[in-house]
C-alpha cells in the first residue's frame, strides 16, 4: 500500500510540473514616457536603440513598431553607428543602432505625441510614449 501512495504522489508531481519545453511567459510591456523638443519642419532625434552585450560588443538590434503615429508630423528610423563613452561598463564603444527622428509639418507649433513599441531580443518589450514640443526653445535636444 505504501508503494502505491509514493507512485501516486510522483505522478501528481509530474502532472503539476510545467512541460520542459514550454516557452517562458512573456513579461508585460513596460511603459516609458519621454520628451523631446525642436524646431518645426526640422528632424528631431527622439530615440536611440542599441543592444550592448556585457563584453561591449553589439547584439541583435531590437524591433521597433509605430503604435500611434504623430498627428502633425512623421517618424523615421535610420540605421547608423552609435559612439558612446562610459556606457554601462564600456568605457568607449561604437556599435550599430537604430535612431528615431520626428519631423513636424513646417507650419506646426505645439506638442505632438508618438508611441513606439520596442521589442528587445531578450524578450523585454517597452512601449515608449514620446511627447515632442515643436517650435520652442533650442533645437535638437538629444536623448
Amino acid at each position: 500500500m505504501a508503494v502505491m501512495l509514493v507512485a501516486a504522489g510522483a505522478a501528481l508531481a509530474q502532472a503539476q510540473a510545467p512541460a520542459p519545453n514550454a516557452p517562458a511567459p512573456t513579461p508585460a510591456p513596460s511603459t516609458v514616457e519621454r520628451n523631446a523638443k525642436g524646431l518645426a519642419g526640422k528632424p528631431i532625434q527622439v530615440g536611440i536603440y542599441l543592444n550592448v552585450q556585457p563584453d561591449c560588443s553589439s547584439g541583435p538590434l531590437p524591433s521597433i513598431r509605430l503604435v500611434t503615429p504623430p498627428g502633425n508630423g512623421t517618424v523615421t528610423i535610420k540605421r547608423g553607428k552609435v559612439s558612446a563613452t562610459n556606457y554601462k561598463q564600456c568605457l568607449a564603444l561604437e556599435v550599430p543602432g537604430f535612431i528615431a527622428f520626428y519631423q513636424s509639418k513646417t507650419d506646426f507649433a505645439g506638442t505632438d505625441t508618438v508611441t513606439l513599441e520596442v521589442k528587445f531580443p531578450q524578450g523585454r518589450t517597452e512601449v515608449q510614449r514620446i511627447m515632442i514640443n515643436v517650435g520652442v526653445g533650442p533645437a535638437g535636444q538629444k536623448i
